[in-house]
């Protein structure tokens, strides 16, 4: 006869596998350090824009959605860092993932999304910007060094201010 621990501790086991396995599905396909991949997106305004044309800003790529809480209530912030450092050499483009592009376009204009790069993908996680970056929850973002590094991923909005003052200062 097996000792009674071994069931539970084989439960334990298991269950901390699967939750790795979950929380190693859920993690973008890149992180700081790593290069990040260009792409081509069609914009709001239907211009097409490479990622690269952006090269020599610091980037904030951002993974959003209208119908997503967490991401609405980081738009504001977002937004103020926009304001605040844009002059002195960020530029944000936002990658929306939507089903309702009208949803989509009255979200940017509620919370004041006034930069000009926003894109949408229409087919959930399974468009190709989503897909490519390995993108399963949202808001995920991506801070871009203007070499066209990734700096970080999933920086907080007081960690980004921090980041950004220390980079861009005035």
């Amino acid at each position: 006869m097996k000792p009674a621990f071994l069931r539970p501790l084989l439960f334990v086991a298991i269950a901390a596998a699967a939750l790795f396995a979950w929380w190693q599905y859920r993690q973008p396909s890149f992180m700081a350090g790593d290069p990040v991949p260009d792409f081509t997106a069609t914009l709001l305004n239907g211009e097409q824009v490479r990622l690269s044309d952006l090269r020599g800003k610091y980037i904030l790529l951002q993974f959003w959605g209208s119908w997503c809480g967490p991401c609405r209530a980081e738009n504001p912030h977002l937004v103020q860092l926009y304001q605040r450092y844009h002059d002195r050499g960020l530029e944000m483009f936002s990658v929306g993932i939507e089903q309702s592009a009208p949803a989509w376009q009255r979200a940017i204009q509620q919370d004041g999304m006034t930069w000009r790069y926003h894109t949408m993908e229409a087919q959930d996680f399974n468009g190709g910007l989503a897909r490519q970056f390995n993108i399963h929850s949202i808001p995920t973002t991506f801070l871009l060094n203007p070499q066209g590094y990734i700096m970080g991923v999933n920086h907080d909005v007081e960690r980004l201010e921090k980041v950004l003052g220390d980079l861009l200062p005035k």
